[in-house]
């Protein structure tokens, strides 16, 4: 994605409709179809396409070795927790 310091204003419409210009969906990469993911984050709104969520996780855990499962290890962590619990 192309980084621009230009800043283009946006309006929020009826039943807080937001349209984006096509200057920044074609800077942003994104196209009529696209499904965005929409977050908010530190008081701004955060519009991602699905895949490049998807690309930024596949990287964050692309070191990992292929015979760790992180969902065992969560599984195994909240029943260590549950045992604490009835336990206390």
């Amino acid at each position: 994605m192309v980084e621009s310091s230009k800043h283009i204003e946006v309006h929020l419409g009826r039943q807080g409709r937001l349209v984006i210009p096509a200057a920044l969906r074609r800077l942003l990469g994104f196209e009529e179809g696209d499904t965005l993911v929409a977050r908010p984050e530190e008081g701004r709104l955060i519009l991602e396409k699905q895949e490049a969520i998807k690309q930024r996780l596949k990287a964050r855990f692309s070191q990992l070795p292929k015979q760790r499962s992180l969902a065992d290890e969560l599984i195994a962590e909240r029943r260590e927790e549950g045992k604490r619990e009835v336990g206390a």
